[in-house]
């Protein structure tokens, strides 16, 4: 994955924010606000908490909330120094020196230091590490052959000239570069405890160290509960309101709204009914995130998908408007592309990109088109039936996902869909290794920037598993940034002809843009909302 060469520019960069504010009755609190204790709802468990190697969002708010960066976003979704207090930047954008606080310590008591950056980074990259997140590091210096086994990873553009000196050297200028500095995966990590535990590293809490508000406790690496306790050593502890945080992983959000009418949780997710008969209470916030659920068709595994007939024909055969409007409920919308609204505008006109992008065939229903395409599409293959399961987790959304796309592909002649849910974890895993005839994703954004999404289809993405390739979607993702970065139109004109590319190819098949309603304690305060990142910060949360 070509990440190298990616630049964004300012214009298309568009981070956004939901504040909550607390307004109206006061429930009962299900914590003591002298204690400052929050009881907080999951819908997944943590893959892992070793910052190289997490890629879902639960163990990114996890890492966030035990970790700190060279810069953390505020309450308004902007980078704030965090460990680091103070930094120029010179070389024309290229070089950053940071000074990192002298009284910052790791939570067993050790002090961070600029060798923590730089150990965590050339861990990252090391090829033996293997982790999936790698090429996000790639505009560094060096980043990219590190990772590919071309040089060693004490070349790597990420140096400490002190104790508390770090100095970072990147490819080229990037504007959002700060906000990737606020991202887990470039928070430092301990060379001596990473050294200690060896590959235990992250797989239960008492194999983890913090550099940031919270330490983990009570996690066995596969329990549904575990709690977050305040970090006496963490540099800004003063402004740390909360004790503890106490999560809990409910599948159903049935499970977790009962907890919150009995007042045993402060928060609970909404599904389907609960949106409907809670949307007018205080204490209410629906929130569109920037994250696309997709039917990924596996041609690896499948012979009859590596025809376009057939991958269209199952795209056609979906009624996005009843799943978003009938089944889910939940503030969800129909997908419009694989790239989704607050991903940037276009420089000229304004537009958004989903709507520059639009291609209607691609996310359409029409299920006499559908048989007609499958049956050619058959045709092509020489296949007579096709029998295929669907993977998806075990939580309640995906659940009734997977219900009714079962429903919808059974209606297609001589297709017959078994759905199998399996734990999110184990879920993870065999998505990664391709393990799979057709499977539920889900793709969230970390920048706004339509680049975000559309690298993971590139030749080479360590998430491009389904057997999908194109060699024009490619040479326009790296015109889009190898040479175009610089010139905001003509990078534009070839990110939105990608998105084309993608969709007429039926590279992927887009759902739905997914909604995230929420029914939180009025007494609750200093909860923000990161729709394109980690979605909850605890650190300047606190109780009324």
């Amino acid at each position: 994955m070509n990440l190298s060469k990616k630049v964004f520019t300012a214009s298309t960069i568009l981070i956004s924010t939901i504040a909550l504010a607390a307004c109206g009755k006061q429930e009962k609190s299900s914590s003591s606000t002298k204690d400052q204790v929050l009881n907080w709802s999951e819908s997944t468990t943590f893959s892992t908490q070793d910052p190289s190697l997490a890629t879902d969002t639960t163990s990114f708010q996890g890492l966030l909330n035990t970790g700190d960066g060279l810069y953390r976003l505020d309450e308004n979704n902007k980078p704030q120094l965090s460990l680091a207090k103070s930094v120029k930047v010179s070389n024309g954008g290229k070089t950053y020196d940071f000074i990192l606080r002298d009284n910052a310590k790791w939570s067993n008591g050790d002090p961070i230091t600029a060798k923590d950056f730089v150990y965590s980074y050339q861990r990252t990259l090391t090829p033996a590490t293997k982790s999936q997140m790698a090429f996000y590091l790639y505009q560094i210096q060096n980043a990219k052959a590190i990772n590919e086994g071309k040089q060693k990873p004490s070349s790597l553009g990420v140096k400490a000239i002190g104790q508390h000196h770090l100095r970072i050297q990147l490819t080229r200028p990037l504007s959002y570069f700060k906000i990737l500095l606020s991202w887990p995966l470039f928070f430092p990590q301990n060379e001596k405890v990473v050294n200690k535990y060896g590959k235990l590293y992250g797989t239960q809490a008492k194999y983890t160290v913090s550099s940031g508000p919270f330490v983990l406790t009570k996690w066995n690496g596969n329990n549904k509960a575990w709690t977050l306790v305040k970090n006496k050593n963490y540099w800004d502890a003063k402004h740390v309101k909360l004790s503890k945080v106490n999560e809990q992983v409910s599948e159903s959000t049935t499970t977790s709204y009962n907890l919150f009418q009995a007042g045993k949780a402060d928060e609970t997710a909404l599904t389907g009914q609960q949106v409907a008969a809670n949307k007018n209470k205080a204490g209410y916030y629906l929130r569109l995130a920037s994250s696309i659920r997709r039917l990924e068709l596996n041609q690896n595994t499948v012979k009859a998908f590596k025809s376009l007939k057939v991958r269209q024909a199952f795209s056609l055969a979906i009624n996005r408007g009843q799943l978003a409007n009938n089944v889910l409920k939940d503030g969800s919308i129909p997908a419009k592309g694989f790239v989704p609204s607050g991903m940037g505008t276009n420089p000229e006109t304004g537009a958004q990109f989903q709507d520059d992008a639009y291609v209607k065939s691609a996310v359409s229903f029409d299920l006499s088109k559908a048989k007609k395409l499958l049956a050619a599409g058959f045709k092509e293959t020489n296949t007579k039936s096709l029998k295929v399961t669907l993977l998806a987790s075990d939580d309640d959304v995906s659940k009734q996902i997977a219900e009714f796309l079962q429903s919808q592909l059974d209606r297609l002649p001589g297709v017959s869909v078994a759905v199998q849910n399996i734990p999110f974890t184990q879920l993870i895993s065999r998505q990664t290794q391709g393990n799979y005839e057709i499977t539920l994703k889900n793709w969230q954004a970390v920048f706004g920037d339509p680049i975000n999404f559309l690298d993971v289809f590139e030749k080479g993405s360590s998430y491009l598993n389904n057997g999908w390739n194109n060699d024009r979607f490619n040479q326009l993702l790296n015109e889009s940034e190898n040479i175009y970065g610089n010139q905001p139109v003509k990078r534009w004109a070839r990110l939105v002809a990608a998105e084309k590319v993608l969709m007429e190819d039926q590279g992927t098949v887009p759902l739905i843009q997914s909604a995230r309603p929420q029914l939180l304690k009025t007494n609750v305060k200093g909860v923000s909302f990161n729709p394109t990142g980690v979605p909850y910060d605890f650190k300047n949360v606190y109780l009324q």
